[in-house]
C-alpha cells in the first residue's frame, strides 16, 4: 500500500509538472519526458484495472478509489496529447503524410484512453502502448 501511495504521489507530481508547461511560445520543450509520462499513465491505468478486477465486491470503497485513479490517469494522458502535442508541437501549416499520420495516431490514443475509462479490459492498455510507440516513431522521424 505504501508503494502505491508513493507511486501515486510521484505520478501526480510529474503530471502537475507536465501541466505547468504553458502554451506561450517559450521554446522549452522536452518531448522525451512527455513520452515517458504517457507510458507511466498507461501503466497506472493498467495497474488500476488489475486492482479493480482483483478486489472483492464488498471492497466497494477501494474499487471506487481505483476507478477514480484509472480515470484521472486517462484524463492526464489525453491532456498531454491535446495540450502538448496537438496545440504546441505538431505543425500543420501544410498538410503532409506525416502530419496526417500524427493526427490519426493521436486521435486513436485519445479514443483508447476513453475506452480505458469505460472498461477494465486490458486490451485497451495494450493498444495504448502500441499507439504511443507508433506515434513516437512517426513524430521523431526526420
Amino acid at each position: 500500500m505504501k508503494k502505491i501511495m508513493i507511486l501515486t504521489l510521484l505520478t501526480t507530481t510529474l503530471a502537475l509538472n507536465a501541466q505547468a508547461h504553458c502554451q506561450i511560445p517559450c521554446g522549452i520543450y522536452d518531448d522525451a519526458v512527455r513520452f515517458t509520462l504517457m507510458r507511466e499513465h498507461v501503466t497506472t491505468i493498467e495497474k488500476s484495472m488489475k486492482q479493480i478486477n482483483r478486489l472483492a465486491p464488498d471492497g466497494l470503497n477501494q474499487r471506487v478509489r481505483w476507478i477514480n485513479n484509472k480515470e484521472r490517469h486517462a484524463d492526464e494522458l489525453t491532456k498531454i496529447v491535446t495540450h502538448y502535442f496537438l496545440t504546441q508541437r505538431i505543425k500543420g501549416t501544410e498538410p503532409t503524410e506525416k502530419y496526417t499520420a500524427q493526427l490519426t495516431l493521436l486521435h486513436r490514443v485519445m479514443l483508447q484512453a476513453m475506452k480505458t475509462k469505460q472498461t477494465t479490459e486490458l486490451e485497451h492498455v495494450n493498444m495504448l502502448r502500441k499507439l504511443i510507440d507508433e506515434f513516437e516513431k512517426v513524430y521523431t522521424e526526420k
